[in-house]
């Protein structure tokens, strides 16, 4: 336990940008049907097998529909809320489990392989599944003797399944209150160290479907209570991954019409052994969940990754702005925590300021930089900031070099101070705005920039088109693209060093030329 304690510690430390042989994208699914006996299979199988496999679907739903409406007949919410079901409400428990695994059986999980033992409740309270890809992975319900879910409520209108989560009497999640992640997690703690008799809870922690090449992060939930937890790991061995569900894939429709064209889908799942958390764990519900992901990676043989559901997110903000979609894929939880990012902000602003700059197969080159900025590849300035960003000198910048290249080096820049002594920079004369030809003097001397880009760059910042720079549109345009100040900053450092010759006086930040 004090290893993986220490481990935890090493990792908060680790470098932002690490090298990676190869980038491990969980989100990403492919089902490959392209021999000739899977064709010949989905044919067959649609014709003769699909047809009775729905049949018997449908009965098997019918029946639990049936057998959890008389469990709940006459049970207010509070009750169902407030104190488990008993006597023969609480044997119909039984029956909606063997229906759940008929239902399973039919389609095609004819046999679930299952490993070690499962705890009971007074062993382990909480039980924590993964990796989760799948909606099949509710099968884990069925044979783990009909456990409470944690469940969002708009799931409750779900034909037929609906009556089925009611039933078991899940913790519900409200996504529109702004208290439910407080609510749950308090419901959570509740029944775990109720002595009431409540079934067990099973929770997917890792809160959206992968494709199980790695564990992501686990969100904390369920480990908040600080009670022993038994993790329980899931696999599945097809030949045809028809089973796995993430965001980059098949829609759900094709998943499971290729699901019931199989003769068998196998499955299999592992109770490993329970797992008491330390002191430092029940006060920490964020080094008791990493330990535990750890334990069950271990047991599956793969990696782990610090992905989200915020990373899915930035995927599908890639693909709107026409970049690949696994350039959201930065591990923004731990960038979050690192440089105090806002999602909502690299969503709408930073993916589209990266979106106009890497034009080279979704990601940034010298070349696009240049041409972004309007200032010459040979510019000592610019390649210098380009190499700030490039941490694993690859000559291009990804979406993460380039987000902590913004918060590191040109957000930092873009000061109040530095802004002002800018303008007086350009503003020659001291008239309290910058003409086109103020912005073209001064940028042809000290950065080298042509004629047709300093024209360019002063009709972005005169948005109004007044004819003048002021203030203001100086600042708004160098909030846009914060690298200005950077370069500048960089720019007036070499010649304070003696490195290069100046063609302007540049004064340093907080002087004038009357100074």
């Amino acid at each position: 336990m004090c290893n993986m304690t220490e481990r935890r510690g090493e990792d908060d430390k680790a470098p932002l940008i690490q090298e990676t042989p190869q980038l491990l994208n969980p989100f990403v699914h492919r089902v490959d049907i392209s021999s000739t006996y899977d064709k010949f299979k989905l044919v067959f199988m649609s014709v003769l097998v699909v047809p009775i496999r729905v049949l018997g679907i449908i009965l098997c739903m019918l029946f639990a529909y049936l057998f959890a409406s008389a469990g709940l007949y006459g049970v207010t919410k509070e009750e169902l809320r407030e104190k488990p079901m008993s006597g023969w409400r609480r044997q119909i428990r039984w029956y909606m489990g063997f229906m759940g695994r008929m239902m399973m059986r039919c389609f095609g999980f004819h046999w679930v392989k299952q490993k070690g033992r499962m705890a009971s409740k007074a062993e382990a309270p909480i039980l924590v599944a993964g990796p989760h890809s799948s909606f099949f992975d509710a099968f884990i319900i069925f044979w783990s003797q009909v456990p409470c879910l944690v469940n969002r409520i708009e799931n409750l209108q779900l034909p037929l399944f609906g009556k089925y989560i009611n039933y078991t009497q899940p913790v519900y999640v409200w996504r529109e209150d702004p208290n439910s992640r407080q609510n749950t997690i308090q419901e959570i703690k509740r029944r775990a160290t109720s002595e009431q008799n409540w079934p067990q809870v099973v929770i997917f922690p890792e809160g959206t479907c992968t494709n199980r090449s790695c564990l992501i992060t686990f969100k904390p939930g369920a480990f908040y209570p600080g009670v022993p937890i038994q993790p329980v790991v899931i696999r599945y061995n097809n030949r045809v991954d028809s089973l796995t569900w993430t965001w980059d894939g098949p829609g759900a429709l094709k998943m499971l019409w290729i699901t019931l064209c199989q003769f068998h889908n196998n499955c299999e799942i592992e109770y490993l052994p329970v797992y008491t958390p330390s002191e430092e764990e029940k006060n920490d519900a964020k080094l008791y969940a990493h330990n535990v992901r750890q334990v069950m990676a271990d047991a599956l043989g793969i990696p782990v990754a610090d992905y989200t559901y915020d990373d899915c997110r930035l995927m599908h903000k890639a693909k709107l702005k026409n970049l690949p979609c696994q350039t959201g894929l930065i591990e923004f939880q731990k960038l979050r925590h690192r440089l105090g990012l806002n999602l909502k902000n690299v969503e709408e602003e930073l993916m589209s300021q990266y979106a106009d700059i890497a034009i080279s197969d979704g990601q940034i080159t010298l070349s696009d930089f240049s041409k972004y900025l309007g200032i010459p590849e040979s510019e000592p300035a610019l390649v210098d900031l380009f190499k700030l960003y490039d941490k694993d000198n690859s000559n291009t910048i990804d979406f993460r070099e380039y987000l902590v290249g913004y918060c590191q080096y040109a957000k930092p820049a873009n000061t109040e101070e530095t802004l002002r002594w800018a303008f007086k920079l350009f503003d020659r004369g001291g008239k309290g705005h910058i003409t086109d030809s103020d912005l073209e003097k001064a940028l042809k001397a000290s950065l080298d920039i042509t004629t047709e880009e300093a024209s360019r760059i002063f009709k972005q910042t005169d948005l109004d088109n007044k004819g003048y720079i002021t203030y203001d549109d100086f600042k708004d345009h160098a909030m846009r693209k914060p690298e200005y100040a950077k370069i500048f900053l960089t720019y007036q450092e070499s010649i304070k060093n003696g490195t290069r010759v100046s063609k302007v006086h540049l004064p340093p930040p907080g002087k004038t030329k009357a100074d």
